[in-house]
């Protein structure tokens, strides 16, 4: 038995969410399942780079659903039996895929191929039974009312299966991460595990003693009253200075420094504009009011790092669009962390918007091996008391 508590990583991408588990200390990946082979192949990519071994119980490419199959439910127990010999806690993880439930994207809801999936991943949870779980997904679901219906539902499923669960809706820049980017965030753990450290409770209440707040670094209130600057005419390798009173680690250009963007493995990873130079000229620094071009200002923070469905985001402060390198620092990932070179342009950005902002992950991270410590303490609390 270890002192690690063991993750089962599903939906995994290129493994932001898992690595901020992983670097918060106290966690170990454990399984990992992706459906997309770009997404796969730069989650091994990076782990090796940076010297993280291979999770024990192997890398799974191909569909979550499967695991609901009665062979396939019947290995997956037998791992998660193995994985609580050795660990203290053992929890699944995951994102599954947002467009149906994106305001910008197909909202199909729960009828879409992707909204599918996150009954998918509830069903799987209420199956398998981890010991708890985390849950991230996109804004829509949590905000959009015929959305939320269905949110319900899942949540209401979870509690028949055992769980206690807490939400928030939660943004990266909280957490420090440059970019502001909102997720809905549902994390549960099994009554029978409350119990066994002795925390009285019944399946509907809301996950007792949880505290959202710990690792934040910033309040929405306190972000929104900083002096950002708003817009600043384009020009091409412009200097400018950083504004009194703004948060500095804040900022894309405070990530670029700190990533050392120009000098990383990715650098020169960009899209060649074939046309259109001309409009790139035109875009203020700062201007992201449109869906397309949108240029982050240097000293305040992104817009969300979505670069598919024909979205271009431009350089603060040069004549071209973001480099793979810089949007990797947009999603405040260590400065190790590198996108293989084999995949195509188009896969390397999808790879980093679709993943979930490091330092957010890492906060989570850190919130819930809190909540362990705590239960732990009340276990040894009441046990104290008793005698």
């Amino acid at each position: 038995m270890t002192d690690k508590i063991g993750i089962f990583s599903f939906f995994s991408g290129a493994g932001f969410l898992d690595l901020g588990f992983e670097l918060a200390g106290g966690y170990k990946v454990l399984f990992v399942n992706e459906f997309h082979k770009p997404f796969m192949d730069t989650y091994k990519y990076s782990r090796e780079k940076m010297g993280i071994e291979i999770p024990e119980f192997g890398y799974h490419l191909g569909d979550v659903a499967k695991y609901l199959e009665a062979d396939q439910v019947k290995e997956l127990k037998t791992e998660l039996k193995n994985a609580k010999e050795k660990c203290k806690l053992v929890g699944f993880i995951g994102g599954p895929p947002c467009p149906d439930f994106s305001v910008g994207g197909k909202n199909k809801g729960r009828e879409g191929d992707n909204g599918k999936l996150t009954k998918t991943y509830i069903d799987l949870i209420s199956k398998i039974k981890p010991d708890f779980f985390l849950f991230e997904n996109v804004k829509g679901l949590y905000s959009t009312v015929k959305h939320r219906v269905f949110f319900e539902e899942m949540k209401e499923k979870l509690r028949r299966s055992g769980y206690c669960i807490t939400e928030r809706l939660i943004n990266a820049l909280e957490y420090g991460a440059p970019q502001n980017r909102e997720r809905i965030i549902l994390i549960g753990f099994r009554t029978s595990v409350l119990k066994n450290y002795k925390v009285k409770v019944k399946s509907n209440d809301v996950l007792p003693g949880f505290n959202w707040e710990e690792h934040l670094l910033y309040s929405m209130e306190q972000i929104q009253e900083f002096p950002w600057p708003t817009e600043n005419t384009f020009e091409n390798n412009g200097v400018r200075e950083c504004p009194q009173g703004v948060p500095r680690d804040l900022t894309v250009e405070y990530w670029f420094q700190k990533n050392n963007v120009i000098s990383h493995p990715n650098a020169m990873n960009y899209f060649q504009p074939r046309a259109g130079l001309a409009r790139f000229q035109t875009v203020a620094e700062g201007d992201d009011s449109k869906k397309s071009y949108k240029r982050p200002h240097r000293w305040r923070y992104s817009p969300t790092a979505a670069y598919g469905n024909n979205e271009v985001h431009l350089h603060p402060y040069k004549e071209r669009r973001l480099s793979v390198a810089e949007a990797l620092a947009i999603q405040s990932l260590p400065v190790e962390y590198e996108v293989p070179s084999e995949l195509t342009l188009s896969d390397m950005f999808k790879t980093v918007g679709n993943g979930v902002p490091f330092l957010a992950a890492k906060g989570l991270a850190n919130t819930i091996h809190d909540y362990v410590i705590y239960l732990e303490n009340n276990k040894e609390h009441e046990e104290t008391n008793s005698k």
